[in-house]
C-alpha cells in the first residue's frame, strides 16, 4: 500500500513538473525584456517614431523608445541621461561623435533631399522666368538653382517677374529656410550655396569662407526671423501663412502623398543641385547601439521608414513602391539619378561651421 502511494505520488510530482515545463516558454519562444531607450531626435521623424507599428516592432526587439525633438545642431548640449542621438544630417552627427569619442561606424539608416515647396501658380511663374522646368514625361519639377543664386544675388523681386501671379506674391525671391545654428536643413542650404557659388566645388579653406560668405548672408537674412525646427515653416507653408518657396526635406511632402493629406496645389521642385540629408544615429549608450543597429537592419522597419517619406540607405525599391499605392496631386522622383538631381557634397565639420557664422554673422 505505502509502496501503491509513493509511486503514486511519484507520478504526480512528475505530472507538475511536465506541465510546468509546458507553461514555461522555451528560451527561444521568450519574448525579450524590454528596455527604455532615450533619445533626441530631429522633428521630422517624430510621426515615425511615434506610429503604433514602429513601436510594435521595437516591442519585439526589446526596445521601447522615447523621444524629444531638438534641432540638430542643438543636440550636442543636451545629451543627458540620452542613449542616442539622431540628427537629420551626417555633421552634427560627426560633431557629437567627436566630442563623445565614438569610434564606432556611423550608421545612416535613411535619408532624404532637400526640396522646394510651392503653390502651382508660383511654380509656372518661375517656370516663367527659367528658374524652374518640368519633365513632360514624368511630371517632376526642377529648380534651376544657378538661376536662383542670380536672383539672391541682384535682389531680383516678384513683381519684376512676368506671368500670371498670385496676389500675395511680393518683395525678394528667397527660400524660406530654417536657422543653420539650430537646424540641419539650415545649415545643408548654407552648404548648398556655398559649393554653387564657389565655382561648383566644395568649400575646403578659409578663403572659400571669404569668398561665398557675402552671398550666404543675403540669403540668410534677407528672410528675417528663422525658425529652429524644419517642421515649423513646413506647416506655416501649409495652412498658406509662409514663404512663397520653402526648402523642406523630400520625407515630409512624400509622407503627405502616402496618407493621402496634399494640398491640390501643391508642387514639389528638386533643386537641379541638392543635399542628400542623411539621418544618422549616434549611440551613446548598448541601448543606443542596440536601436542603431535596428534600425539600420531590420526590414520591418526599413519598409516603415519608406511609409514616412525617407529613402532606405541601398533600397531603390522601397520608397517607389510606397508612391505607387498612394495619389497625389504632385509628382516626385523614384530615381534621383532619372531625375538629373545632382548632389552638392558637405563641407567638412569645421568649414561648414565658418560657413553657417558667415551666413548668420557676416
Amino acid at each position: 500500500m505505502k509502496r501503491a502511494f509513493g509511486v503514486l505520488a511519484a507520478l504526480l510530482l512528475l505530472g507538475g513538473v511536465a506541465f510546468a515545463l509546458l507553461k514555461e516558454p522555451r528560451g527561444d519562444d521568450k519574448e525579450p525584456e524590454t528596455v527604455t531607450v532615450n533619445g533626441l531626435i530631429g522633428s521630422e521623424k517624430r510621426e515615425f517614431f511615434e506610429d503604433g507599428d514602429v513601436k510594435a516592432e521595437l516591442a519585439r526587439q526589446g526596445l521601447a523608445v522615447k523621444v524629444v525633438s531638438a534641432g540638430s545642431w542643438q543636440m550636442g548640449d543636451n545629451l543627458d541621461n540620452m542613449d542616442f542621438a539622431f540628427p537629420a544630417s551626417q555633421p552634427p552627427a560627426d560633431a557629437i561623435r567627436a566630442n563623445k569619442k565614438i569610434t564606432e561606424t556611423a550608421i545612416r539608416p535613411f535619408y532624404s533631399p532637400l526640396v522646394i515647396m510651392a503653390h502651382a501658380q508660383t511654380a509656372r511663374v518661375l517656370a516663367d522666368n527659367g528658374l524652374a522646368s518640368q519633365d513632360q514625361a514624368s511630371g517632376v519639377w526642377t529648380f534651376t538653382m544657378d538661376e536662383y543664386l542670380n536672383a539672391v544675388r541682384t535682389g531680383r523681386k516678384w513683381d519684376q517677374l512676368k506671368g500670371d501671379k498670385p496676389g500675395d506674391l511680393a518683395g525678394d525671391v528667397y527660400l524660406t529656410t530654417t536657422d543653420p545654428t539650430t537646424s540641419s536643413s539650415g545649415a545643408m542650404y548654407v552648404a548648398l550655396l556655398s559649393f554653387l557659388e564657389n565655382g561648383h566645388q566644395p568649400v575646403a579653406d578659409a578663403a572659400g569662407v571669404e569668398r561665398t560668405k557675402g552671398l550666404l548672408h543675403t540669403a540668410i537674412t534677407k528672410q528675417g526671423a528663422l525658425k529652429k525646427s524644419t517642421d515649423e515653416p513646413f506647416a506655416d507653408f501649409l495652412s498658406n501663412g509662409g514663404g512663397a518657396l520653402v526648402l523642406a526635406y523630400e520625407s515630409q511632402a512624400a509622407e503627405l502623398v502616402v496618407k493621402q493629406k496634399a494640398p491640390e496645389d501643391l508642387v514639389v521642385l528638386y533643386p537641379d543641385t541638392t543635399v542628400y540629408s542623411d539621418h544618422t544615429v549616434v549611440g551613446l549608450t548598448g541601448n543606443g547601439r542596440k536601436l542603431a543597429g535596428q534600425l539600420n537592419g531590420n526590414e520591418k522597419l526599413r519598409q516603415l521608414a519608406a511609409k514616412y517619406g525617407f529613402r532606405p540607405q541601398g533600397d531603390t525599391n522601397a520608397f517607389g513602391q510606397q508612391l505607387k499605392s498612394a495619389s497625389g496631386s504632385f509628382k516626385l522622383a523614384p530615381n534621383l539619378g532619372a531625375a538629373k538631381v545632382k548632389q552638392a557634397p558637405i563641407p567638412v565639420p569645421d568649414i561648414l561651421q565658418k560657413l553657417i557664422d558667415g551666413a548668420t554673422k557676416g
